[in-house]
C-alpha cells in the first residue's frame, strides 16, 4: 500500500501567524490560520481537513460493503461535522449520509452504514474521539 504525504508550514505566533499546507497529490495547497480554525477567518483548518478525510473514507468503505453484498449504490453523499470542544479536543463527529441504493432494505442499509463507521480506516484512526455518529438515510 502506498504512503501518502501532506506538508504544513507555520510562521509566527499562534494567533497572529499563518500557515500554508499542501497535499502531495497537488489537488490542494493553501493557507490555514488561527482565525480559520477558531473564528470565521480565511483558510482551512485541521478539523475541516479531518472531516473531508473521514467523509471520503467512510463513503468509499460503505460503497465497498454495499457492492460486496450485491446491492451496489447509485450514489452516496456524506457530510462530516467535526465538533471542536474545550482543550481544544475533537469531541464529536457526525456523518450525515444520504444514499441511493436500489434493492436494499432499510434494516440492511442501517447495518451496512454502521459497519462502515466501525471499519473505515479513518474511523479506526479516530478511536479517541468521544463520539462518532452516523445518520444514514436511503433516498431515491
Amino acid at each position: 500500500m502506498p504512503i501518502r504525504h501532506a506538508d504544513a508550514q507555520w510562521e509566527g505566533t499562534l494567533k497572529e501567524g499563518n500557515g500554508y499546507l499542501k497535499l502531495e497529490s497537488g489537488v490542494y495547497a493553501g493557507p490555514y490560520t488561527w482565525a480559520g480554525r477558531f473564528a470565521d477567518g480565511r483558510g482551512t483548518n485541521p478539523e475541516e481537513l479531518l472531516g473531508a478525510a473521514h467523509a471520503s473514507c467512510y463513503t468509499m468503505f460503505l460503497s465497498a460493503i454495499l457492492t460486496r453484498n450485491n446491492v451496489p449504490p447509485t450514489r452516496i453523499d456524506t457530510r462530516a461535522s467535526v465538533h471542536l470542544g474545550d482543550g481544544p479536543t475533537i469531541t464529536r463527529i457526525e456523518l450525515d449520509v444520504e444514499a441511493e441504493v436500489p434493492g436494499v432494505d432499510e434494516e440492511s442499509f442501517q447495518a451496512y452504514a454502521q459497519e462502515a463507521k466501525e471499519k473505515c480506516p479513518v474511523s479506526k484512526a479516530l478511536a479517541a474521539v468521544e463520539e462518532i455518529v452516523v445518520n444514514a438515510k436511503l433516498v431515491g
